[in-house]
């Protein structure tokens, strides 16, 4: 089977997601989630995760409740939930746990296996990309390499069918994975002690940078 061909066998159902979201972030690692459009196909093995646990989780978008923009965390387990960050990018998550837990794990990072000329293609139109390293290499690079925006806020993961779907690899030796502080996200949530909840592929040379949040200037 290649990565773009899709076998209900390799498609996790709901449940699989209705986990604590740090055990299916660390299990999607090595996953692949295939982007169908009339374009052609892209397929993204992912080598960078981040969790963010709903109201227990400072870090986290709906730590304060529910809102119009973060509605989809509440939701069902194994749906996407899209936002626009600052404006500017697109960031992308899968919704985790029991519904209205509001979990969800942010995909940060992943090496294209198929498609990289079209995924190449959608960077070169918005900016800079210098090497296939690049094509997903942090969390809004990896939305436009995918053509994710906004519309696919709530994409249902689970249905093989559906123009967006989450595989899980045959072949679940992936190497080693190590752990550490969440990117950019500041305050006790960023304390890598308490919330040490990215996750990657050691060696990967698709992980992106680690940087601290920068204090703001009073």
């Amino acid at each position: 089977m290649t990565t773009t061909d899709v076998s209900p066998w390799d498609v996790p159902g709901r449940a699989w997601y209705a986990r604590d979201v740090r055990d299916v972030a660390r299990d999607l690692l090595g996953a692949c989630l295939v982007r169908r459009t009339e374009a052609g196909v892209v397929a993204l093995r992912l080598t960078e995760v981040e969790a963010y646990d709903g109201a227990d989780d400072p870090g986290s978008h709906a730590y304060r409740g529910r809102t119009r923009r973060n509605a989809t965390m509440f939701g069902e387990p194994g749906r996407l939930y899209v936002y626009r960050h600052l404006g500017l990018h697109h960031c992308v998550n899968v919704v985790c746990g029991p519904v209205g837990r509001a979990a969800a794990v942010l995909l940060r990072a992943g090496e294209v296996v198929a498609g990289a000329d079209l995924a190449r293609a959608r960077r070169v139109a918005v900016g800079v990309c210098d090497s296939d390293r690049q094509l997903a290499r942090g969390p809004a690079r990896l939305t436009v390499a995918l053509a994710l925006d906004l519309s696919d806020d709530g994409a249902d993961l689970t249905d093989p069918r559906a123009p967006l779907v989450m595989t899980l690899p045959v072949d679940r030796e992936r190497g080693a994975v190590a752990t550490g502080p969440r990117v950019g996200v500041g305050g006790e949530g960023g304390r890598a002690d308490l919330y040490p909840w990215r996750s990657w592929l050691v060696g990967e040379p698709t992980v992106s940078a680690y940087r601290p949040v920068s204090p703001r200037r009073r």
